[in-house]
């Protein structure tokens, strides 16, 4: 099997062992992304809406890296470190994914990394494959 490392500058760089994304066998594994700007590798402002639009751009930015849009994602999980965040970060979710929307889970966790109130990660599939 042959696998290809998408990067780009539109998205925060790997801080560790893990590329932003892998393509193999017609899919695109997308790392988890935060609401970091990718210029300044600090978190955005403006809580968990300004964090999960970037994280979504950033997301979007692995996604182009690989040739591909949010019309080809199938499945995201999503990480949050408050669950009442859920209806905020569905209002912003819902207007990034055409119809219909990929699979989804989403959970509660502890902490995730800088300190970040969300973090979403996608696998996606390149069309006619």
């Amino acid at each position: 099997m042959n696998k290809r490392r998408l990067a780009t500058d539109g998205a925060p760089k790997a801080v560790g062992p893990y590329s932003q994304g892998i393509e193999a066998g017609g899919f695109v594994f997308c790392s988890g992304q935060v609401g970091l700007d990718p210029q300044t590798g600090e978190l955005v402002e403006g809580g968990i809406e300004a964090q999960a639009t970037r994280a979504l751009r950033n997301l979007g930015a692995v996604l182009d890296a690989g040739g591909l849009s949010y019309a080809d994602v199938v499945k995201t999980t999503v990480f949050l470190t408050d669950i009442a965040d859920f209806a905020a970060l569905n209002a912003i979710y819902a207007t990034y994914f055409p119809d219909p929307p990929p699979a989804r889970s989403t959970f509660a966790v502890a902490a995730l990394p800088k300190g970040a109130a969300v973090e979403i990660e996608a696998i996606a599939v390149r069309r006619g494959v």
